[in-house]
């Protein structure tokens, strides 16, 4: 069970990491008016775990700050998301201090 609370920290991570620089490229792309990222693809991103990325690459990049889709679900998905890492990160000491 201890392996799959570190799997499931790492994927979020990982998927943090993706929706963080996924905005920032897709921001980078919409000023040089190039080749864009799906909205689907953004939010999809923050459904599966990249909430907290998604979000804090939203705000950093100022990027689809005038979209309510963005304005409402990512800021959930982050909440959801940080919810999920405490939930795993308070079971995984309970493991180890056990």
């Amino acid at each position: 069970m201890e392996y799959f609370i570190y799997l499931a920290l790492f994927y979020i991570i990982i998927v943090t990491i993706a929706g963080f620089t996924f905005m920032g490229v897709d921001k980078q792309r919409a000023r040089k008016n190039g080749w864009r990222i799906s909205e689907r693809t953004l939010l999809l991103l923050a459904l599966i775990g990249g909430g907290i990325g998604s979000f804090l690459g939203m705000r950093y990049f100022h990027h689809k700050t005038k979209h309510t889709r963005f304005v409402i679900l990512l800021p959930l998905t982050a909440i959801i998301d940080i919810v999920l890492v405490i939930k795993l990160l308070s079971y995984l000491g309970n493991i180890l201090g056990s």
